[in-house]
């Protein structure tokens, strides 16, 4: 009489084991594909490879496929008086507006809506695109950061690597002390106090 809850609690204890390996409970989770290495950008600078129009000539930089698993061109310049006044860059219609994606490709699409962005005191926003001209799957990041009406605007080529990934690397190179200093040197508030 003893031996049957004992039998019962075995029995019951194997199919709920068999339960949980068939609906994945227990299951371990299956590895993923090697991890990608973490991304760490050497940015060289390199000549503005541009004509000059309206609003000059800015810098460009590039990190190497060996730094950053893809070649990323990155080129930065500021339009004085270009940038809503009263609401800066606070929108996705604001960031097309002032954005320079047109220097790699006239043609291009957004993959999602712009994220705010913040780069030394000034806020602004980034969003990713895709080229959908002469080189299709070609990835945009472009950003936008001002101060009062003067904004600063970024676009980085980013192969076909992913913005998602590859968008902290750009964003963090613009928010390093030598980028934010040259921004507001260009921007005419070198002798500005400005906290961040």
């Amino acid at each position: 009489m003893k031996r049957a809850p004992f039998a019962i609690t075995i029995a019951a204890a194997t199919i709920v084991a068999g339960s949980a390996a068939v609906w994945g409970v227990w299951a371990p989770a299956t590895p993923s594909a090697a991890p990608s290495r973490a991304i760490e950008p050497v940015w060289t600078e390199t000549k503005w490879p541009f004509l000059q129009d309206q609003w000059g000539i800015g810098k460009a930089f590039v990190c190497m496929p060996a730094d950053c698993g893809v070649k990323i061109s990155l080129f930065i310049r500021p339009k004085i008086g270009f940038c809503n006044c009263s609401t800066g860059v606070s929108d996705d219609a604001e960031l097309e507006r002032v954005a320079d994606t047109d220097l790699i490709a006239p043609k291009v699409q957004p993959l999602g809506p712009g994220s705010p962005v913040k780069v030394g005191w000034m806020r602004g926003l980034s969003r990713a695109y895709v080229s959908s001209g002469e080189k299709p799957n070609e990835r945009l990041l472009s950003v936008a950061f001002n101060d009062e009406c003067d904004v600063v605007v970024a676009v980085a080529s980013l192969g076909e690597g992913d913005p998602n990934v590859l968008g902290p690397a750009v964003l963090s190179y613009l928010n390093s002390r030598p980028m934010v200093l040259w921004a507001k040197k260009e921007l005419g508030l070198e002798f500005v106090r400005r906290e961040w």
